[in-house]
């Protein structure tokens, strides 16, 4: 009989905190990219700051140990995208990826496809597409559709800032898009292809800015896989980068004591509500205003 070969343990599970810009490939679930990444860094625990779908590539901003605590202000945050959109044919999921449902002529110019992209700049009304994460009775929407099932969706106001073309041929353009959260670039496909009465799809997309962050920051996990595991670490960014946009009071050793044992701190209030708090330590956290004059932790990080 054959001697197995002994398994080599594992090393235990360790303490790391800090956010890792990736740079999330084509056809890699966020989910997967995120396991990945946390054996990489061999972290006890680790998320994202909301979903790439497999078919997106570009910034997907995972947070380790206490940075976890701050994920949901990047949930929030504007975002940027830089779409590619085929015209003339629409499908079941509203991308490259669902079976085609039909084919149109399409005969736009390019002045029809600007005066298109303008009509949907500002703060408009967007339904969400089925294909999505969103959930319903605990289930996410694509699910639902998976399965057949078509759900009513309520329309959502949403802000869409900037729409950038890049690049126009007789079927087919890539467009750059500023927008706000729950912003779906798939929907924005399928109502331009309405618009220009010869239907749509999304057949690639980047995501290229979240707040302040940009692309350029990232890194790959064919690059990190290629790094010294002892100079990983090297390539987190500060918890804080988080809530970079969230304005900053410092505290002396006297108020950090306070705020870390969980008093309030007496200082004159703020028309921001929520701020950063610093103090000899270093980055404590995020703090609140209550009755104008006294600061309150509201989400401080953990050093023990």
């Amino acid at each position: 009989m054959a001697k197995k070969t002994p398994q080599i343990p594992r090393p235990p599970r360790r303490s790391v905190s800090g956010v890792l810009f990736l740079d999330k490939p084509v056809g890699l679930t966020s989910n997967a990219a995120l396991q990945t990444a946390r054996r990489l860094f061999n972290a006890k625990k680790a998320g994202h700051t909301g979903t790439l779908d497999p078919l997106a590539s570009g910034l997907l901003p995972l947070t380790f140990g206490e940075a976890t605590k701050f994920s949901q202000m990047l949930l929030d945050a504007n975002k940027a995208y830089v779409a590619g959109v085929k015209l003339g044919v629409t499908t079941t999921t509203g991308d490259a990826e669902g079976e085609v449902l039909e084919t149109r002529p399409v005969n736009i110019t390019k002045a029809s496809l600007l005066s298109a992209l303008a009509a949907f700049t500002g703060e408009i009304e967007q339904i969400p597409p089925m294909y999505s994460a969103l959930k319903r009775d605990g289930k996410p929407l694509y699910e639902y559709a998976r399965a057949g099932i078509e759900l009513e969706r309520s329309p959502r106001r949403i802000s869409i800032f900037e729409i950038t073309l890049l690049n126009f041929a007789p079927e087919r353009f890539d467009i750059c898009v500023k927008c706000s959260k729950g912003t779906y670039i798939r929907s924005l496909a399928i109502e331009l292809g309405e618009a220009l009465g010869c239907g749509a799809h999304l057949d690639a997309l980047r995501r290229t800015h979240i707040g302040t962050i940009d692309i350029e920051q990232s890194i790959t996990l064919d690059q990190l896989k290629a790094i010294d595991p002892a100079r990983r670490d090297q390539h987190l960014a500060p918890i804080d980068t988080l809530v970079a946009n969230i304005p900053r009071i410092e505290l002396d050793a006297r108020a950090e004591a306070q705020i870390l044992q969980g008093q309030p701190v007496a200082l004159p209030g703020s028309e921001q509500e929520t701020v950063r708090l610093y103090g000899p330590s270093g980055f404590l956290g995020l703090g609140v205003w209550k009755n104008d004059s006294l600061l309150w932790a509201k989400r401080l990080v953990c050093r023990a």
